[in-house]
């Protein structure tokens, strides 16, 4: 009985795949396990995992958001030229943050009042957020040198970078959210059913807008990570970065149909991606393949999640 609820517990069997994953690459090259890549690794997954666990509340209520890396750019570049301008990095920062948060809400509102399907809307935003980054910049690179971003980039606390950190408070702060309060049973009442959410009188389209909103924020979260990381804000940054955070989030064990799955799964399921990435590097492996793994990836994790909901 014990063995069969490890067997079903999806934070037990996706972790078994992430030390797996960790044992056969350690054995195919002599450098994964170092602490030096190791550093390097916990810096590569920071930006991804942050992505994938706004992704996954979005996943979670039906939706899915795929301008997570077009919003992140956007939010990078208001920060770099706000800094060029000798604004404070803090208040900086903070414009960022509220430039993400406001793209991810008129993804909500564009959905709910529009009645226009998640894919497009943020197919949409997409193109509108690169858009404007390039536009604000004349696509020319900013340098960031202020010492907080990059204390955030390349510092260390008690051993661990500080991305790390941001990684942490991200996924307890959402796990807390999702599991403990209203909001987050309402997130999973609507992936499941929405019409019958809407009967039991959940504001699901007020919801939607938060759900949308978060994404945008957490988006802008890891623009601040990936300004420290590079000391710059190019407006072409994380392109295709949202494929990985969807990834991350199916290999996660996360339903891509909705209403089911654990936050905390697309936390191991960007540490995968981020080991797929880091061991075909270190292989010497071309970086084209990586893009037509990932997307494999993705096709193979939904179709075995459907397989799951079919015999259910």
């Amino acid at each position: 009985m014990t063995f069969d609820k490890l067997k079903s517990n999806p934070v037990v069997w996706i972790l078994m795949v992430a030390v797996l994953m960790a044992i056969v690459l350690s054995f195919l090259s002599p450098f994964f396990m170092t602490v030096g890549n190791m550093t390097n690794l916990s810096k590569q997954v920071s930006i991804v995992a942050i992505l994938a666990a706004g992704q996954a509340v979005v996943i979670i209520s039906g939706g899915i958001d795929l301008s997570v890396g077009s919003v992140l750019a956007l939010s990078a570049v208001v920060i770099g030229t706000l800094i060029q301008m000798d604004v404070d990095p803090t208040i900086a920062m903070i414009a960022g943050l509220i430039a993400g948060t406001v793209a991810g809400w008129v993804n909500g509102m564009v959905i709910t009042r529009g009645k226009i399907p998640p894919f497009i809307a943020t197919l949409g935003m997409l193109g509108i957020a690169r858009g404007l980054a390039l536009a604000i910049t004349g696509g020319v690179s900013h340098p960031v040198l202020a010492p907080m971003f990059l204390y955030i980039g390349n510092a260390k606390l008690f051993a661990l970078p500080i991305p790390l950190y941001f990684v942490i408070v991200t996924y307890l702060v959402i796990g807390i959210m999702m599991h403990k309060t209203v909001f987050g049973r309402h997130v999973y009442a609507i992936g499941g059913n929405e019409r019958v959410a809407r009967l039991q009188g959940i504001p699901v389209d007020r919801q939607k807008v938060k759900i949308y909103a978060l994404s945008g924020f957490l988006a802008a979260v890891a623009a601040v990570v990936m300004t420290g990381r590079l000391a710059a804000t190019p407006p072409s940054v994380a392109q295709a970065i949202e494929l990985q955070a969807i990834a991350a989030v199916i290999i996660g064990g996360i339903s891509f149909v909705g209403g089911r799955g654990i936050v905390i799964t697309a936390l191991i399921g960007a540490l995968i991606m981020a080991m797929i990435t880091n061991g075909l590097n270190i292989l010497g492996i071309s970086s084209f393949y990586q893009q037509v793994l990932i997307g494999i990836v993705i096709i193979v994790a939904v179709w075995l999640d459907n397989l799951k909901s079919a015999s259910r």
